[in-house]
């Protein structure tokens, strides 16, 4: 009798499991099928054709996709300002720009949301300073939410503070740093809260982050917007914010920077 009361229990159990995933993992196998159109239906509206982006070299910088925004393109900072409205007052030139240290971080002047971003940067060498104070700048998704940009090279620091971490919250899976004075690539995929009327959390932040074509970040959910030393909740804020890039004091460079738009529910 009681194992038989036991396996009723571990039988409800089961069935109450079922409930909750079966449904859950079946939206998520679900989520992307178009119920209008049938299997290889030849109705279906084919993909726009995208020009695909042209790879960077060490000597040279690549080009985007021909559907991506051209945040910078080697000649002037026309996309980008500081707080008060400004223009950058960043240094370009041979086909980069760089941090002039006090100056103040600096925002693009267009609003994105959930977006596919390429950036490019270049530590400073020889390398100056240890732990966060060698290469430090940031790319600011939606201007809150911080992927790190830092001299990770044979550098110690703490773990969620490396290149490629969701500062303060997720480590990089690994560390692809180059050596300073390289180029290096961040691919990131973003896919920003989503908040109701009523200003409440409807879902999280996500992102994707490859590091040097290595990835770092698997589609991770963000407790919140980036802070030091602490972890702030949400606070409710429009769909489309500027991108910005963090003035840390070290004159990291940047090349190539390109976004294209997600068109998502």
């Amino acid at each position: 009798m009681r194992r038989l009361q036991t396996m009723t229990t571990m039988t409800r159990t089961v069935l109450l499991m079922s409930a909750v995933v079966v449904p859950a993992m079946t939206q998520m196998a679900t989520a992307q099928v178009d119920p209008r159109w049938k299997i290889h239906d030849p109705d279906r509206p084919l993909p726009a054709v995208v020009q695909p982006p042209t790879a960077s070299t060490q000597e040279s910088s690549g080009r985007g996709p021909s559907d991506a925004v051209i945040l910078f393109d080697g000649k002037d900072l026309a996309h980008w300002a500081h707080n008060d409205g400004s223009a950058a007052k960043w240094k370009v030139e041979n086909g980069y720009f760089e941090v002039l240290p006090k100056s103040g971080l600096i925002n693009t002047r267009e609003a994105f949301g959930d977006c596919q971003l390429h950036v490019e940067f270049r530590e400073p060498v020889p390398p100056k300073g240890e732990s966060q104070g060698r290469g430090n700048s940031g790319v600011f998704l939606m201007g809150l939410y911080e992927i790190q940009v830092l001299d990770s090279y044979e550098n110690k620091t703490y773990a969620d503070g490396h290149a490629g971490a969701v500062y303060g919250q997720y480590p990089p899976l690994v560390n692809a740093a180059r050596p300073p004075g390289q180029w290096q690539t961040y691919d990131i995929v973003w896919h920003g809260p989503r908040f109701a009327k009523d200003e409440k959390l409807l879902q999280p932040a996500r992102v994707t982050v490859f590091h040097n074509g290595v990835l770092v970040q698997d589609n991770v959910e963000l407790t919140g917007p980036t802070a030091h030393k602490a972890r702030p909740p949400y606070k409710a804020h429009p769909a489309k914010l500027p991108l910005s890039l963090q003035d840390h004091g070290d004159p990291v460079r940047f090349r190539n920077i390109w976004i294209r738009e997600l068109k998502t529910e």
